[in-house]
């Protein structure tokens, strides 16, 4: 039986796909519903088997497709005040509630119901839908899925179209970013006697201090012209969290956060990340100077390509006829679509929703998007007719 777009979001949603669970049961349920409409669908699980992205083709089997690219995980609900079951959409004054409605689960169904629309046709040119999983954490799950789109004899697509909440404006250009879980390993000693033992936390604390100067000194910097569409207009690091310590007057042992950046297309990820782990090693060396147990683990668990604006990209130029969108625009969060340019597809991010919404409590998407959402797939159909 075929779904219409806000039933499948209704079953999408109702997964809590959080990016600490597994997200297999929201896998079977695409998989299964794909193959009641007629298309074969391949599953590309992660290394322990707890997750899997999913891949689809209808249409002839031929090159120069369309991908719509979606992730199928959500940010967690704990400790936010929601008015409703965030894992069940409820509709209210005109907009939809629910984890994911906006990000992205709203355009993962829409992907599928898009499907069922070209299953339904003579297509002159195929359609793909990609979902991957751990966007939230890094866009770590997509890699695998283009690698085994490409080695695994799928028609080679020309155009991605990655859904993220952008109110349907066609973004070309989007910050890159590259993430460090960071570990400093003290030597405790009586706080009275701080000189002869390391605080893994105030060792740390350099650290973050100097991520702060970097700030300030890139926010100081003229911008060039490469980065001006980007608020801000420049790269920036960020520690989100912090844990470590055992009490007051022990010099701390432990301490732990991650450390991330998102770096402007102008600048180069590689650079930042040799400057990174130079200013690391420097205090590794001051550590091991009081005592040579102490140290730092630095471990990067995630890298991210910007995405660049393309000189007369395929995928701009689709989107922008789909949409009916007049110009482009860059944002200063990072996709998958990155990852896709990275591996020679024309991408651009076009989607229903505002990305003030994402992560929020009460997190919706507007009937109004959703519809144009419909709207804009139905006309991306009837091009590939």
């Amino acid at each position: 039986m075929t779904l219409s777009a806000r039933a499948l979001m209704d079953r999408l949603v109702s997964f809590p796909t959080v990016s600490t669970d597994s997200n297999l049961e929201l896998i079977e349920f695409v998989e299964v519903y794909l193959s009641s409409i007629g298309v074969d669908s391949h599953r590309v699980p992660n290394e322990d088997g707890t997750k899997a992205a999913i891949y689809a083709h209808v249409g002839p089997q031929v090159d120069g497709g369309i991908v719509l690219s979606g992730h199928t995980d959500v940010v967690p609900v704990e400790g936010q005040n929601w008015d409703s079951d965030p894992f069940t959409v409820t509709e209210r004054q005109g907009n939809l509630y629910g984890r994911g409605t906006c990000d992205m689960k709203g355009f993962d169904a829409l992907a599928l119901w898009a499907v069922t629309l070209a299953s339904q046709k003579e297509l002159k040119r195929p359609l793909q839908i990609a979902l991957s999983y751990d966007e939230e954490i890094g866009c770590t799950g997509a890699p695998p899925m283009i690698e085994h789109m490409i080695s695994n004899g799928m028609p080679r697509a020309d155009t991605v179209i990655v859904g993220e909440p952008s109110m349907m404006k066609v973004v070309t250009g989007h910050k890159g970013g590259i993430g460090y879980h960071m570990h400093f390993h003290g030597f405790e000693v009586h706080s009275s006697l701080l000189h002869t033992g390391v605080s893994a936390i105030m060792m740390a604390a350099k650290l973050i201090d100097w991520a702060n100067q970097v700030n300030a000194e890139n926010a100081a910097k003229p911008v060039i012209s490469i980065n001006a569409g980007f608020v801000p207009p420049y790269t920036t690091l960020h520690v989100g969290t912090i844990k470590g310590g055992t009490a007051h007057n022990i010099t701390a042992k432990d301490c732990t956060f991650d450390v991330t950046f998102r770096v402007v297309p102008g600048e180069s990820i590689t650079l930042w990340r040799a400057r990174f782990l130079q200013k690391v090693a420097d205090l590794q060396a001051e550590m091991k100077n009081i005592h040579p147990d102490a140290g730092i683990t630095a471990e990067q668990f995630f890298v991210l390509p910007g995405l660049v604006p393309e000189a007369d990209g395929s995928a701009e130029s689709v989107a922008r006829q789909l949409s009916g969108a007049n110009d482009s625009d860059v944002v200063s969060y990072g996709t998958e679509a990155g990852h896709f340019q990275a591996r020679g597809y024309s991408a651009v991010v076009c989607g229903p929703g505002n990305i003030a919404q994402a992560h929020q409590p009460n997190e919706y998407i507007s009937t109004e998007q959703f519809q144009q959402g419909e709207a804009f797939m139905t006309a991306l159909i009837e091009r590939l007719s």
